[in-house]
């Protein structure tokens, strides 16, 4: 099974919904050992070791854009 490459700023899909009940979708916000994430429903901030957030992460929605 192949890993899906994700990207700062990229917006991914976790596999359960957080609990504010509002979204599933978060914003990868920082990257490197860790990775911190933010909620697209109530703006919460989590951060996860790398191999725990590919575990939690189902697939990427929308890819940064690389016009920077």
């Amino acid at each position: 099974m192949l890993k899906e490459t994700y990207d700062l700023n990229d917006i991914v899909e976790m596999k359960k919904e957080h609990p504010c009940h509002k979204s599933k979708l978060w914003q990868i916000t920082r990257m490197g050992a860790d990775i911190k994430i933010r909620c697209q429903g109530c703006g919460a901030v989590i951060m996860f070791p790398r191999h725990e957030f590919e575990k939690k992460m189902k697939k990427v929605v929308q890819r940064a854009s690389s016009e920077e």
